[in-house]
């Protein structure tokens, strides 16, 4: 059995219009230092575990959903700004 907590689904959106316009966001972890990445996906696996599929210097990376703390778009002209994913 996984220990994912699931996303509220109102916060699924912010990823998703994330993701859809491809933003550069400054991702803050539980655990780590804050980091910018190119939002590109979003993910779920057959244990239903949800994963924000992200893009730094060419290489890809899944972030569990339950592990970000927030995400705030880098550019200008984004459709939200800083949101709490807790």
């Amino acid at each position: 059995m996984s220990d994912y907590r699931p996303l509220a689904c109102d916060l699924h959106d912010y990823l998703e219009i994330a993701c859809l316009y491809r933003y550069w966001l400054r991702i803050e972890l539980h655990d780590g230092e804050p980091f910018e990445a190119e939002a590109v996906t979003t993910e779920t696996t057959a244990s239903k575990e949800e994963f924000l599929v992200v893009q730094v210097e060419g290489a890809s990376h899944r972030l569990r959903l339950d592990r970000l703390r927030a995400i705030t778009p880098c550019g200008t002209g984004a459709r939200f700004g800083r949101v709490e994913l807790e």
